[in-house]
């Protein structure tokens, strides 16, 4: 199957089980865990609870973390592509897009790209609205 077949908007999104399933309940099992301790013995778990609080805290943190940078990074990846493909006179409106912008257009194939840009600066679409206009999705597997 071809990188671009293997990838849709209905499949794009990236789920990892130990991330966001084992992980995740873990650390609220032990959130949980620390909140009835504290109710049964109060004061007796009260560092068990911060402590468990502040792991929660940096579970999600981290993430969004990730994904700035990764954020960061598609923009810069897409300028490059864009002033690649799209004539001189383009290059200015390029800093007009939004950050969430840039995500959708990183689906795009070349061919849809001028057109969805076109659409996404004239019409201020979103990165959803964006993606769901992408008739020739071009897959996105190096994601955090």
């Amino acid at each position: 199957m071809s990188e671009q077949a293997s990838q849709t908007y209905a499949s794009h999104r990236r789920f990892d089980p130990w991330y966001h399933i084992v992980a995740f309940a873990l650390l609220l099992l032990a959130f949980i865990g620390a909140c009835i301790h504290v109710v049964r013995q109060p004061g007796a778990g009260v560092w068990e609870l911060f402590l468990t609080l502040g792991i929660l805290v940096l579970f999600f943190r981290v993430r969004i973390y990730a994904l700035r940078v990764q954020d960061r990074i598609i923009r810069l990846e897409e300028t490059l592509r864009m002033k690649a493909i799209l004539p001189e006179a383009w290059h200015v409106r390029i800093r007009e897009l939004t950050p969430g912008q840039f995500v959708g257009l990183r689906f795009a194939s070349d061919e849809e790209l001028p057109a969805l840009l076109e659409a996404a600066l004239d019409e201020k679409l979103s990165g959803e609205a964006i993606k769901k206009r992408i008739r020739i999705w071009r897959a996105d597997t190096f994601r955090v």
